[in-house]
Formats: C-alpha cells, structure tokens, sequence
C-alpha cells in the first residue's frame, strides 16, 4: 500500500510516520502532486495556525489538489479544520470539503482544550471496535461546529464535532497517533477503508 503524508510545512509529522510504522507501513512524506494522487491513502495533518498553513497550501498548489482526491483522505486537527469552509482563526477560507465552519471556543472555558476527552455519537467505519465514550487526546483552541457530516462528537464547553466525513474524506479534531490502542485502532480502521 503506498500512503502519503502530505508535506507543506505545517505538520506533527514525526509523530504520525511513527504511529503507521507500529503498524507496519511506511508512509511517505511528499508534497510532490504525481505521487500523492498515486497513493491509496492520503494523511492531511496540520500543526499551527490556519492562515499562514492555507498560505503554504496556496503556494504549493495542494490547496486545488486535495478537494479532487478519489482516494479515502484522513485530515488531522488543523488538517481537518482547513477541510472545512471558513475558520476564525485568521478569518481564513478552507477548502470546503466539509459543509461546516470552525469557531474559537469562548474565554469561558481553559483555551486550548489540552488534554485527553471522550467521543460519542460514532457513526462510521473509522470507529469499527471502538467505543462510545472512549478517550482521544486534543490539543485546539477552535472547533468544527456540529453539523450533518459529524460522525463523532465531543463535548467543551458546547457539543461540537470532533470527526466529519464527506464521501472519501475524513477529519479528525483529534490526534490519533498520540491517543494510545484506541487512536492506533482509527488509524488501521482508515487503512483498511
């Protein structure tokens, strides 16, 4: 199988290879367009703020790229956050994957959210043998709003949507490669989708 980490400098990169090596693949960390559209799976992660990383997208060209993806495509945190149509963080346009807009939480609550919390409302094979209320580990200081792509939700300060899917895209609020067995078992469930 031949997965792509997509590379366009603002990425827990490092992190995400060692997750997929625990389970015997090697990904491959490329912003070359030929080899991702030749790969089988595609990882989007993202580390960092939105505008500069959509900026670095624009650059690059991905940012028309990865809408046009057949291939089943798993957006990480901010990864996944750029997938939707607009973020407040820096007022930026995403790529309007997912039919939802991404709000700061309010000062209200400790922002960033850090720290481990529970998912519910799993609806998709992303989440095969894994359990309502089990924990994924979060950093974010902005979240996806709970919308008609939800496919699990979370609760901080208001039920938001801490995983979306639209056809063959996923996102994750979540960092699976830093969420122990349970985080390991999204990421075979996304290899054998």
């Amino acid at each position: 199988m031949k997965l792509s980490i997509i590379d366009y400098g603002a990425g827990n990169i490092k992190s995400i290879q060692f997750a997929f090596k625990r389970l015997g693949y090697d990904a491959v960390l490329t912003d070359n367009p030929d080899e991702i559209l030749a790969s089988n799976k595609v990882v989007f992660p993202g580390v960092g703020e939105a505008s500069s990383a959509m900026r670095m997208l624009k650059e690059s060209g991905l940012n028309k790229l990865l809408p046009q993806l057949n291939q089943p495509v798993l957006g990480i945190c901010l990864g996944m956050q750029l997938m939707c149509n607009h973020t407040e963080e820096g007022s930026t346009k995403g790529l309007g994957i997912f039919d939802v807009n991404v709000k700061r939480f309010s000062n209200a609550v400790k922002v960033p959210q850090m720290g481990w919390n529970t998912i519910n409302n799993l609806k998709s094979d992303l989440f095969k043998g894994i359990n309502e209320n089990d924990y994924m580990y979060l950093v974010h200081s902005y979240y996806a709003e709970n919308c008609n792509e939800a496919i699990a939700t979370t609760d901080y300060e208001l039920e938001y949507a801490s995983a979306l899917e639209n056809d063959n895209f996923f996102g994750v609020q979540f960092h699976p490669e830093k969420s122990g067995k349970v985080g390991e078992l999204l990421l075979q469930n996304f290899l054998e989708l």
